[in-house]
C-alpha cells in the first residue's frame, strides 16, 4: 500500500485528487496539506511514500518544501504537480530532488501510473516537460542553468555498453540491479558510470539521470 500525502492550496484540487487515489487498492491518502510548511510537518509525522506537491502555495511554496524534505527523508518521493510548465520550475524542482514534474491536466490513469512509477524510483517527465528541459540543457554554455554543466558543447557520444547502462539508469535501477541484468560485476558497472559522468560533466546521479532522460526526447 502506497502512503500518499497531497499538498495543494486549492480545496477542490485536494479533494479531487484524494477521491481519485482512494479508489485504488494500492494507494492510501494519509493526509492533505494546504501549504508547503504543513506538508513538511505532516511528512515528518507520517513518513509517506510519496508527496504530490503543488508549486505555488502560501507560507512555503512547493520548491522550498522539496528542498527541505529531500535531505531529511530521502525515501519519500516528491512528485511535483502544477498547472505551470515554466522552465525555471522544472529545473529547480528536479535539481532539488523531485521525482518528477507533472501538469495538472494529466489524465487520471496516467497520474496513477506516474505515482506508481515514481515510488519505484523512476524519474517522471511528460514529453512536453522533458522537451523543455532538453532545450535548456542543450543551450549554449552561458545560458545553461546550474543543474548541469557538460564540459563540451559538442554532442556527447556513448559506447553501446554505456548506452545499455544509461537505459537502466533512467529506469531508476541501482548499480547492483544493472550488474545483474547485464551480467557484469558491480565494480565494472561503477567504472562505466564514472565514464558516463565524465562525459556529461557531473558526479551527481540525480542530475545525470535528469540530463540523460531529457536527451532521449531530442
Amino acid at each position: 500500500m502506497y502512503k500518499i500525502l497531497i499538498a495543494d492550496d486549492q480545496t477542490l484540487m485536494r479533494d479531487g485528487l484524494q477521491t481519485i487515489l482512494q479508489l485504488e487498492e494500492d494507494m492510501e491518502v494519509v493526509a492533505t496539506a494546504e501549504n508547503g510548511e504543513e506538508a513538511c510537518t505532516l511528512a515528518q509525522e507520517l513518513r509517506p511514500d510519496l508527496v504530490l506537491m503543488d508549486i505555488r502555495m502560501p507560507v512555503l511554496n512547493g520548491i522550498e518544501a522539496v528542498k527541505r524534505l529531500r535531505p531529511l527523508y530521502p525515501k519519500t518521493k516528491v512528485l511535483v504537480l502544477t498547472t505551470f510548465d515554466e522552465d525555471d520550475y522544472i529545473i529547480e524542482a528536479l535539481a532539488n530532488g523531485a521525482a518528477g514534474f507533472l501538469l495538472k491536466d494529466i489524465p487520471s490513469d496516467k497520474l496513477l501510473q506516474a505515482i506508481r512509477d515514481a515510488v519505484k524510483g523512476e524519474l517522471m517527465l511528460p514529453a512536453s516537460v522533458a522537451a523543455k528541459l532538453a532545450a535548456r540543457l542543450s543551450a549554449p554554455q552561458a545560458a545553461r542553468p546550474p543543474v548541469m554543466q557538460p564540459r563540451d558543447r559538442a554532442p556527447v557520444k556513448f559506447t553501446d555498453r554505456e548506452t545499455s547502462i544509461i537505459a537502466l539508469m533512467v529506469e531508476g535501477r541501482t548499480n547492483r540491479e544493472i550488474a545483474r541484468l547485464l551480467f557484469m560485476s558491480e565494480g565494472t558497472v561503477k567504472n562505466y558510470i564514472s565514464a558516463i559522468y565524465d562525459k556529461i560533466g557531473t558526479n551527481d546521479r540525480t542530475q545525470a539521470v535528469i540530463w540523460l532522460k531529457a536527451m532521449q526526447v531530442m
